[in-house]
C-alpha cells in the first residue's frame, strides 16, 4: 500500500527573531489521526531530515488526542526526533505529500528544490498536493516543466493576510502566503478569519488556518477511496 508524505519545519524561529517557533501541533496530529484511522500510513519528512521543533503556542490549543498522539513514543521518534531527509524519499512510494503548518515553515519550505521535486512527481504520478496553513508555503514555487507555477489557475486556500495580522506576527515573516499565491497566479479562496475551511480543486487540497487540518486529511481519505 502507498503511503503519505508529512512534511515539517527543522526552523526553531522566526528567521532573526529569537521568538521560539516549529511545527504547529494539531496541524500534523489531527491530519494523522484522520488518514490512519482511514487505513493509510504516513512517513515523515522535513527540509534538513531530524529534529523538529514545536511551536510552543500550539499547546494552547491542542486537543486531548493531540496530546495524546504527542505522547506516544513511535510518534515522538518519527515525527519529531528522527525525520527522514528529502535525499531518502523515493516519490513514488506515496499517493500524496501534506506540508504541515506552523510559522517555521515560511523559511524552509518555499525554495527547497529537493522537495519541490518530490512533490512534482507526486503530482505528476496522479497523487495529491496537500497542505494546511502556512504549510501553503511549500506548495507556492513548484513549477512544472515548462516553467509554470503548479498552483496557477488552481483554486487554493492558505493563511490569509487577516489572519497574519491577527496572530501578531505579521512583521516576522518574509512574505504573505495569501499575496504569493496571487501573484502566482491562484485563484485564493478564503473564508472567516480561523474558521475550518479546506477545498480540493483537482490533485489539490489545501487548508486555510490550523483549525482545517482534519478537514484536508477528510477530504483526501475521499479521493483516494
Amino acid at each position: 500500500m502507498k503511503k503519505i508524505l508529512v512534511v515539517e519545519t527543522n526552523k526553531t524561529q522566526y528567521g532573526y527573531y529569537p521568538e521560539a517557533t516549529g511545527l504547529w501541533l494539531g496541524e500534523t496530529t489531527e491530519f494523522v489521526e484522520i488518514v490512519q484511522n482511514a487505513g493509510f500510513s504516513v512517513d515523515y519528512v522535513s527540509p534538513k531530515g531530524g529534529f523538529v521543533p514545536i511551536d510552543p503556542r500550539s499547546f494552547k490549543y491542542a486537543t486531548p488526542d493531540d496530546l495524546k498522539m504527542y505522547r506516544e513514543q513511535s510518534f515522538q521518534d518519527r515525527a519529531l526526533a528522527n525525520t527522514i531527509s528529502p535525499n531518502e524519499i523515493d516519490p513514488r512510494d506515496y499517493q500524496a505529500i501534506y506540508y504541515t503548518g506552523g510559522h517555521g515553515v515560511m523559511w524552509d519550505f518555499p525554495y527547497n528544490e529537493k522537495l519541490h521535486q518530490i512533490s512534482l512527481q507526486i503530482y505528476q504520478n496522479d497523487g495529491f498536493l496537500t497542505s494546511v496553513c502556512h504549510g501553503i508555503s511549500g506548495l507556492l514555487y513548484i513549477k512544472d516543466e515548462q516553467g509554470q507555477y503548479l498552483i496557477r489557475h488552481k483554486h487554493i486556500t492558505g493563511f490569509t493576510n487577516a489572519e497574519e495580522q491577527l496572530s501578531g506576527k505579521k512583521k516576522y515573516v518574509p512574505f504573505l502566503n495569501e499575496e504569493v499565491a496571487k501573484l502566482h497566479g491562484a485563484i485564493f479562496s478564503k473564508q472567516r478569519a480561523y474558521s475550518e475551511y479546506a477545498l480540493v480543486d483537482g490533485q489539490f487540497i489545501t487548508g486555510q488556518n490550523p483549525f482545517s487540518a482534519a478537514a484536508v486529511g477528510k477530504l483526501l481519505v475521499k479521493k483516494l477511496q
